[in-house]
């Protein structure tokens, strides 16, 4: 196994950025394919000096093992390539159940939070134990002999399935992806195959009424603040400065912790990984200072000052929960500031499912501004609009494109918000460099 040299088809997506960065940290050839334009993914792998290369089946040679993206059909040219080629094939989620299976491993699964999560437990668990890390903002990390390995689980078409890790995080079950998924029943029963497959125990958000109805043959570990929460958070103080709570586990008591992070998911995310440090006899002082020093992973709640009176946020929110998340995070730290949401809309299906729920979450903002919607591959029209959703917001000021950023330039005393998983950063390039014009 160690003669292998990985090739990846599709590279820059997020989670296989960081699987082929782990693999590159062991000692193994890496290189792989994807589209020219830039994606942020690529800068750390190109700084681990991986090759990329455009779509070419010329690109394939024999002796590689190929890793496949899960978006990638049989017709997609270096698939088929591979395929005729007859060169060995493995998916993404197969070559992650090889890390899973070699350490004491944590997946993190969740409509919302996957990503956050994982990133601070990756550094908490990582500042005190050799620590291999997948976090799904292109980052991850191969450790020789790690004794942890903690990486997300993503539940779009199912994909978690493939795993069996000692021991999972569930932030949450919602309903999203409604281009796959049938209803949050359709979404629960997936979560339900995943819960039947971790090894050792469950860490789930209690206030989460889905996740209450799983079954499961491992104990599962609530956490919260309610008094039914087996790790429950309490005297919660939240400041600009972030938060401090006590953490009882049942009636223990298991000492004051603070975070650094914003918003009610900031004390919940520590919760979990204070869980999972105590199933696992970590030192909680140890795991106290590695939480105080955690500055975040990319595009959640990203922070740059561009002015005395402006902070420009950057965020992956683009489902309902995710933007009233980071809207309170917004509200938390700038208490004094205007709060601008810049929201561009991700593809018409979820658009269309949760159009009256992006109407009332994004009005909590003081000003709306919207782009038009961002459309996928698999589906380049609709029947809405985001002058539909603006329509109906009483926040609402106009629809931007690139051509008219300018409507920011009258903003002061702000925080403006762009949240979006599509392409919203040429909107913020834009706008900053208007702003220094």
């Amino acid at each position: 196994m160690a003669e292998t040299k990985y090739y990846f088809i599709g590279i820059k997506g997020s989670g296989m950025a960081s699987l082929a960065l782990i693999l590159h940290d062991q000692g193994y050839e890496v290189a792989g394919s994807d589209i020219t334009q830039y994606t942020f993914t690529q800068t750390p792998l190109e700084a681990a000096g991986i090759k990329m290369y455009p779509f070419d089946a010329a690109n394939l040679h024999e002796g590689w093992t190929i890793v496949r993206g899960n978006s990638f059909e049989d017709d997609q040219v270096e698939v088929a390539q591979a395929i005729a080629m007859g060169l060995d094939i493995k998916t993404y989620p197969e070559v992650v159940e090889q890390l899973v299976n070699e350490t004491t491993s944590i997946g993190v699964a969740g409509a919302h939070g996957k990503t956050s999560t994982t990133g601070l437990l990756a550094h908490v668990l990582g500042g005190v134990e050799p620590t291999a890390y997948l976090i799904g903002d292109g980052t991850g990390k191969g450790i020789k002999d790690a004794r942890f390995f903690t990486f997300e689980m993503d539940e779009y078409r199912r994909h978690f399935e493939d795993y069996t890790p000692d021991y999972a995080i569930m932030t949450n079950i919602d309903f999203d992806h409604p281009d796959y998924f049938t209803g949050i029943d359709d979404v629960r029963s997936a979560f339900q195959d995943v819960a039947n497959k971790v090894k050792k125990g469950i860490f789930a958000w209690g206030d989460d009424a889905q996740l209450r109805m799983l079954k499961t043959d491992v104990p599962m570990y609530f956490y919260g603040t309610s008094t039914d929460d087996d790790f429950r958070a309490t005297n919660i103080e939240r400041s600009p400065e972030g938060a401090k709570f006590d953490v009882y586990y049942h009636d223990e008591f298991l000492g004051n912790f603070a975070t650094p992070l914003f918003g009610e998911h900031g004390v919940l995310n520590s919760l979990a990984v204070i869980a999972v440090s105590y199933f696992e006899k970590l030192d909680l002082d140890l795991v106290k200072q590695e939480l105080l020093s955690f500055t975040g992973v990319k595009r959640r709640f990203a922070e740059t000052k561009l002015s005395d009176d402006i902070v420009l946020v950057d965020d992956y929110a683009h489902h309902p929960t995710e933007i009233k998340a980071t809207i309170d995070a917004a509200r938390q730290k700038y208490p004094n500031r205007e709060v601008v949401a810049i929201f561009q809309p991700h593809t018409f299906s979820r658009t269309q499912a949760y159009q009256d729920d992006y109407v009332d979450i994004l009005d909590k903002a003081d000003k709306v501004y919207l782009t038009e919607i961002f459309t996928s591959a698999r589906e380049t029209t609709g029947a809405i609009s985001s002058a539909d959703l603006g329509a109906r917001m009483n926040k609402f000021q106009g629809i931007l494109h690139e051509d008219s950023m300018d409507q920011l330039l009258d903003l002061h005393n702000a925080v403006l918000v762009f949240m979006g998983a599509g392409d919203l950063q040429k909107y913020e390039e834009k706008y900053k460099q208007l702003l220094n014009a």
